[in-house]
């Protein structure tokens, strides 16, 4: 995962697309289950991709990703609207109508994007902004645009969402602990396997998330392994988390699974919901992170 945290794209990159035939986990979820991060794709020709965009995955329906979630056991999630797409909405709020009331949003915003534009993704079932940081993705927002889209957020009583490495948020540190919305990091943080969990990218998390508003998405863990299926060497790094703050950690699919390319292994949908599985040997906690912990944060019922 360090590794995609500091990727370049090579001329005409290719990459692969999603398992089309996820297994069926053992055991099932608990009902009411959510899959907390996911993206949708579309032709182009339906839903333009922005100039610049790093990749685009058009097989990755709405309808394939419901397939998938079905597969799974799982009954909720949340479309996290892609880069590719950029501040177009429209994708969003048509996967979410598609979708049903068990499933939320997270959008990509600017300046640009109208109070008006908030509330009718508001009313679609948008809850969040989420914020890119890797480079290789050409949308990093700039200090002061992430600072007025917090403020946004916080405005509509919506959560902000950071897509970083350690690095970066270290960068940003004194912005993040000025953050008073209920924040999630993704992907673990991004960390290097082959240092220890002290390394100064999760301590800083952990200690955000010791501050009450601060989440962690226990997602990636495969893509940052050292190791082959079951990734075993994911665990210390997901329990780090866990240990701080089991009441607000959460689980994603992170599907179609963006920039795998032609030399990497695309893993099985089914297989990553038992990595989850592997993080706790508590019932309880893996339903908090599946089931209650969403339910706060997204604002389902339990």
């Amino acid at each position: 995962m360090q590794d995609l945290a500091n990727m370049q794209l090579k001329p005409m990159q290719k990459f692969r697309v999603f398992d089309p035939n996820p297994k069926t986990p053992s055991p099932l979820p608990p009902p009411k289950s959510c899959d907390s991060q996911f993206h949708i794709f579309a032709p182009a020709d339906q839903y333009p991709i922005r100039p610049g965009a790093a990749y685009h995955t058009p097989e990755a329906t709405i309808g394939a990703a419901l397939r998938m979630h079905k597969a799974l056991g799982i009954e909720r999630g949340v479309i996290v609207q892609s880069t590719a797409y950029g501040k177009d909405y429209r994708i969003l709020l048509d996967g979410l109508k598609t979708a049903g009331p068990n499933y939320r949003g997270i959008t990509v915003i600017d300046d640009t994007v109208s109070d008006a534009d908030l509330q009718r993704m508001h009313d679609g079932g948008v809850r969040g902004i989420r914020f890119n940081y890797l480079k290789v993705l050409n949308i990093v927002p700039s200090p002061e645009t992430l600072k007025r889209s917090i403020a946004r957020a916080q405005d509509m009583g919506w959560f902000v969402k950071f897509n970083a490495s350690g690095e970066d948020l270290l960068a940003i540190e004194p912005i993040l602990r000025t953050i008073k919305t209920q924040a999630v990091v993704d992907h673990l943080a991004f960390p290097d396997f082959g240092r220890p969990v002290t390394q100064p990218g999760m301590r800083l998390v952990r200690d955000l998330m010791q501050q009450g508003n601060w989440w962690m998405m226990l997602s990636n863990g495969d893509r940052a392994s050292r190791q082959g299926h079951p990734w075993r060497d994911a665990i210390p790094y997901a329990r780090s988390y866990i240990d701080v703050a089991p009441d607000r950690v959460i689980w994603g699919s992170d599907w179609p699974h963006p920039l795998v390319t032609e030399d990497q292994e695309m893993k099985n949908d089914g297989d990553l919901l038992e990595l989850l599985y592997s993080y706790t040997a508590s019932e309880a906690i893996k339903r908090m992170i599946l089931v209650d912990n969403p339910a706060v944060l997204f604002g389902f019922d339990r």
